[in-house]
């Protein structure tokens, strides 16, 4: 009689278990591992979270995005006791991983642990995506998520030079970057078409330089125009306000302050600081100008180190990014100041003049405790079909160590050259990340695809690659919806290149997982361009 009953009991055991089939988690980017058990933890109508006061930034996040996503009224319990959901920092949690995290949802309860507030947050983030509905109960499958990046530099980049598009979009792109675990926000801030940063020693630059008369449409060199004023900055409040909305979503804002070319609006504003010495207006022409600074007067130094203390003061990363691309060296050839200037210094070539300009600004921002960072044109190297042999040959000036070399044009073999030399690079080859590409040229898949470690490098040359960039440049992007449509949803591609190892990524996968995505976004009023 027992052994029936005992028989009875292990076939009901068994059937209960056959009707809990693993519901395996759609998560973008894909975590490192999961290994699931079968079962749902439940939560309870209003789940108690617990947190030490340390991460407190972390749990009210948590509590926005319960109440934002699934209309749940979270009960925040700092200082530890029994919860739905524990927020824990350890240092023995993936201790090499700085932004790495373990979600353990196996007990009954949730625990995210990480050695790092950034870790914890990034475990609230997939927490998120793994929360589904069941008959009014919010519901987790049973598993444990271990979860750590593959590059440290997982970056988007908007530039307002061209359209600037204010305080309230920029924090909406901020909370799509952290929702994806992306944790670089480079944000290009001066261009020759506008000058978008206060500087109160001078006021000019954003008095006259943050506006023009007119914006070219349609394409490159079109020469139609749309006979509209446009312009606007940020003033330093804006910019501290957006610097700190960033930082508790854990993305360092890198400044890019472009120098010594694409510098008309900063010229238009103060004619001394150009070569010519020409009073210009701010263009409103697109693609690359002759205007650059005069980089042979004390004045101009004095400026940059004028205007970098103020951006300095208000962005607390250790990056300074300076530009440095596309500068035409008509005018440097053509300026007598200039070639004086060359002779005095041994430079033959208006590259090593770069270059010689390039390790002056490394220098002086590094006694301000900021590393460079440029475009791969400040190695020298000739990238562009209107620079001459003579402008790039037998460039001996060694560019400043420690500078961080942004790749975006070139043969991909330059990059192994840079890194063979000591530089760390972040690779935003354009082929694969410009955003203001067409869908034509970057389709979804191409941009899943880009693998940021050329092939060939050692392990050691490996780890000189920091991560990539995705690049939204602003000529024909003057409506928010017009951006919208470029950035989405490729954004969620280039984030799981950037988290997930080459070896884990699966693109028919992450299309499938990016329906939720693609729905919280038309949620959001979030105008997306197509996903194949």
């Amino acid at each position: 009689m027992k052994s029936s009953i005992l028989i009875s009991f292990c076939l009901v055991f068994l059937c209960s278990c056959q009707e809990l089939p693993i519901e395996e988690y759609a998560v973008i980017p894909q975590p490192a591992e999961i290994a699931y058990t079968p079962g749902f933890v439940k939560l309870k109508s209003q789940p108690v979270v617990a947190y030490p006061s340390e991460l407190a930034n972390e749990a009210q996040l948590l509590q926005s995005y319960l109440s934002s996503d699934f209309s749940v009224g979270a009960v925040l319990n700092e200082g530890g006791g029994k919860a739905d959901i524990t927020l824990q920092l350890d240092p023995t949690v993936l201790p090499d991983k700085k932004e790495g995290y373990v979600l353990d949802a196996i007990s009954g309860k949730v625990m995210i642990k990480a050695n790092s507030p950034a870790g914890i947050l990034n475990g609230v983030q997939t927490l998120r995506q793994v929360i589904k509905e069941k008959d009014g109960k919010l519901m987790v499958q049973k598993a444990i998520v271990t979860d750590y990046p593959a590059f440290s530099w997982r970056a988007f980049m908007l530039d307002e030079g061209r359209y600037f598009k204010g305080k309230e979009v920029v924090k909406q792109l901020l909370d799509e970057m952290a929702d994806l675990k992306m944790n670089v926000f480079h944000w290009h801030l001066t261009n020759d078409q506008g000058w978008r940063i206060e500087i109160k020693k001078y006021p000019k630059l954003t008095e006259i330089g943050a506006f023009r008369d007119s914006s070219e449409i349609n394409h490159f060199g079109s020469d139609v125009y749309d006979g509209k004023r446009h312009g606007g900055f940020y003033t330093q409040e804006d910019l501290k306000e957006i610097v700190d909305y960033a930082a508790k979503r854990h993305i360092t804002i890198v400044p890019e302050v472009s120098m010594p070319g694409h510098a008309s609006a900063a010229i238009a504003s103060y004619p001394w600081l150009g070569t010519s010495g020409k009073q210009i207006k701010v263009p409103g022409k697109f693609g690359v100008h002759y205007e650059v600074f005069n980089v042979a007067d004390p004045d101009v130094m004095k400026f940059l180190d004028e205007v970098t203390d103020e951006v300095i003061a208000i962005f607390p990363g250790s990056v300074f990014h300076i530009g440095g691309d596309e500068v035409k060296y008509d005018q440097w050839k053509n300026s007598p100041a200039i070639r004086a200037y060359m002779t005095k210094h041994n430079l033959k070539t208006p590259a090593e003049l770069q270059v010689y300009f390039t390790n002056e600004i490394s220098n002086m921002l590094a006694v301000k405790g900021k590393r460079m960072m440029g475009w791969n044109e400040i190695t020298g190297d000739k990238l562009h079909e209107y620079q001459s042999d003579a402008d790039t040959e037998g460039v001996k000036q060694e560019l400043a160590s420690g500078t961080i070399v942004h790749f975006w044009k070139g043969d991909t073999a330059l990059i192994r050259k840079t890194i063979e030399k000591g530089y760390d690079v972040v690779n935003s080859y354009h082929e694969y990340t410009y955003l203001d590409y067409s869908y034509e040229s970057i389709p979804m898949e191409k941009a899943y695809s880009f693998n940021p470690v050329p092939e060939g490098l050692t392990d050691d040359q490996k780890s000189k690659v920091l991560g990539l960039g995705c690049q939204m440049w602003g000529e024909f992007i003057p409506t928010v919806e017009s951006m919208n449509l470029k950035v989405y949803p490729r954004l969620a591609a280039y984030a799981e290149t950037g988290w997930t190892d080459a070896s884990n990524k699966d693109y028919q996968r992450f299309l499938d997982k990016l329906n939720s995505f693609l729905q919280k976004w038309k949620t959001e009023g979030i105008t997306c361009g197509p996903v194949q």
